[in-house]
């Protein structure tokens, strides 16, 4: 009987306790995980969010004029270019964590995928919002609208997730909301952020507002996904194929 070199307690074996029980995060080891996902998500959102950006200057720059003729066509290449940067290095930043106790090139790839297909559907429904929104008057039913639109992308990078956690973890199937949870709670936030908005000097307030937004973001995004990763349990009947 040959064991699966996917399977969870292959996965497993790379810790150091001899006897990880049940849990895919030992509950020794689950606060130093939090801290670590968590602290990985914050710095993978910030380093992907600048390397995106530099990049799509950097190439926006060094069009040549013929090139440049054709602004929109460009725009979207580019865009689309650092999308796939910033997926990247965010998942491979959790992937980093992540690898003890799951394939983490598996997660980097779902992750990446998710990510990137959550973001073209929120960004094509709140385009598709807008652009209704701007022939009514009534623009705060309208932003509802794509704050729903919002979070409801998150299934998708649920469902990316779901289909690697599935492998090595049972009863998972709520996993597919579980960035649906995060987004609902980074839209909660960035809210009341628009609210206070106005006890904030003016001076500052822009760049408070931002670095703010984008660090509660971060956040949420490690600590939701990490705090449900704490509770997945192990499949403890992984597939297993028998060599002659």
């Amino acid at each position: 009987m040959q064991t699966d070199s996917n399977s969870p307690d292959r996965v497993a074996s790379t810790n150091n306790e001899p006897h990880p029980g049940k849990f895919l995060i030992p509950r020794s080891q689950r606060q130093r995980f939090f801290i670590q996902f968590t602290l990985m998500t914050l710095i993978g959102w910030v380093v992907g969010g600048v390397a995106s950006i530099a990049l799509e200057k950097i190439i926006l720059q060094s069009l040549s004029p013929s090139v440049a003729n054709q602004p929109q066509t460009w725009s979207i290449l580019v865009r689309s270019l650092s999308n796939v940067v910033f997926a990247v290095i965010f998942a491979a930043d959790q992937a980093l964590v992540l690898y003890r106790y799951l394939p983490g090139w598996q997660w980097l790839f779902a992750t990446s995928v998710g990510w990137l297909i959550a973001n073209g559907v929120s960004t094509a429904w709140i385009n598709y919002i807008s652009i209704i929104a701007s022939s009514s008057e009534d623009t705060l039913i309208f932003g509802f609208l794509s704050a729903i639109a919002y979070i409801i992308s998150g299934i998708w990078l649920g469902i990316c997730q779901w289909l690697v956690l599935r492998r090595y973890t049972a009863g998972i199937w709520w996993w597919n909301f579980v960035p649906s949870i995060s987004f609902f709670w980074i839209t909660i936030l960035v809210w009341l952020l628009f609210i206070v908005q106005n006890l904030i000097p003016e001076t500052y307030r822009t760049p408070i507002l931002y670095w703010s937004g984008q660090g509660l973001t971060a956040a949420i995004l490690g600590a939701i996904p990490a705090i449900g990763l704490c509770t997945l349990k192990r499949n403890l009947h992984p597939k297993t194929g028998v060599s002659s």
